[in-house]
């Protein structure tokens, strides 16, 4: 994982849409996701999870849209999670570590708290550490 976003909420749902997911590129942006980016999505509200990319919607509209079949994953309200993903050397994260970022929104889609999470490389051991940056 390097980007997170966590407990953002579905603002609609648009079935006639060819696939993806619409984000509010300001959340795309804090965390690092990229447009066309594939992502996993987990809904909150039914436990269902699926499979998309990510597009970019107006920054500062907290438009979360889930796009085509997958809105009948969801209604409006829902809360999603939405995780995206990178390939990384096991020896480089072993030697260097990594690190990710994690947005928790408020109910407005907007920046609640914004994270790193971190795995550190301490005398030949990963360590964990998490801290806010908000």
């Amino acid at each position: 994982m390097h980007a997170k976003l966590h407990r953002v909420r579905v603002t609609q749902a648009n079935v006639n849409y060819v696939g993806s997911i619409t984000v509010d590129q300001d959340l795309m942006d804090k965390v690092g996701i990229l447009p066309l980016e594939e992502v996993d999505v987990i809904n909150l509200a039914n436990g269902k999870r699926w499979s998309t990319y990510a597009i970019a919607g107006a920054s500062g509209s907290g438009e979360i849209c889930p796009n085509g079949g997958a809105a009948l994953l969801c209604q409006p309200g829902d809360l999603l999670i939405i995780i995206a993903y990178e390939y990384r050397d096991r020896a480089e994260i072993l030697n260097h570590g990594h690190q990710a970022k994690v947005l928790v929104a408020n109910e407005h889609n907007h920046c609640l708290e914004l994270m790193e999470q971190s795995l550190i490389n301490e005398s030949g051991k990963l360590k964990f550490q998490s801290y806010s940056q908000s």
